[in-house]
């Protein structure tokens, strides 16, 4: 889109919803996030050809929500020959990315809570998939395409050629196939802390945001970025093991470190 505020007022007018919006983000999917001046709601567009990555991404939403965890309510639909704009709930709160550090080392149990409930969820109910084949063909073509944006590579992998970094992983596929098939679950498919938003008095996790990734898969395909963002979020850049060991506990699973790092590493790869 050339002209998003344009954009996303043409598709509004054509929807049921003609209110006032201002410009929030402009991710690197190319989507344009708008929120209404009353904080309520928040609009996604995308320009034609992203328009089914953005219907995936209200199913998901939809989905999600009519099973009762707690997230963004779809409100609105509309597409045109130019653009798609989803509109969608805003969920009352502040990204656990951006709570104070001792409030943050506090929520490892309800955020644990919430992504266990999440998780929990009847997988075999779930018409969506994140499974290893899917993503790891991903990777694969994003990696061949060349497309590979470096800055979301850890540090030390920036300078090593991506190709070499999914020959890394390559040997490990079958062994996170047999886990993934044993105890998959409905993950949030991008659980970062920006994307789990908090009530700033209790802590107690008011809804996840930016479903477009979720579906059935591995639970250290979240858990992973999980702990990776939240390290990201520290001065030092270091590993909280006390605040990870809370969470190990409340969610009930044996930590992992090989097969969290072998979703850290592969995750960077799928998005291009």
């Amino acid at each position: 889109m050339t002209d998003a505020t344009s954009a996303i007022q043409k598709v509004l007018r054509a929807g049921r919803d003609s209110g006032d919006w201002e410009p929030v983000t402009s991710g690197e999917s190319g989507a344009h996030v708008f929120r209404s001046r009353d904080g309520s709601r928040y609009a996604k567009c995308v320009s034609a050809p992203e328009t089914a990555a953005l219907e995936e991404e209200r199913d998901r939403t939809d989905w999600l929500h009519s099973r009762g965890v707690p997230g963004p309510e779809v409100l609105d639909w509309h597409v045109t020959p130019d653009a798609a704009c989803l509109m969608t709930s805003a969920v009352g709160g502040i990204p656990a990315d951006r709570v104070p550090a001792p409030s943050l080392d506090a929520a490892w149990g309800p955020i644990a809570d919430a992504v266990r409930r999440l998780h929990d969820l009847p997988v075999r109910e779930c018409p969506f998939t994140r499974d290893l084949t899917r993503m790891f063909a991903l990777a694969r073509d994003v990696v061949e395409r060349g497309a590979v944006n470096p800055e979301f590579l850890p540090v030390e992998q920036q300078t090593t050629p991506p190709v070499e970094l999914l020959g890394r992983l390559a040997p490990q596929l079958e062994r996170r196939l047999a886990q993934e098939a044993a105890e998959a679950v409905v993950c949030h498919g991008d659980l970062t802390l920006p994307n789990i938003v908090l009530d700033p008095q209790t802590l107690e996790v008011r809804g996840f945001i930016d479903l477009g990734r979720l579906g059935r898969a591995d639970p250290y395909a979240d858990i992973a970025l999980l702990f990776a963002t939240a390290r990201e979020t520290r001065a030092d850049g270091r590993r909280s093991d006390t605040a990870e060991d809370d969470f190990a506990r409340r969610y009930k699973i044996a930590p992992d470190r090989d097969r969290e790092r072998f979703y850290l590493h592969l995750d960077p790869l799928t998005w291009g």
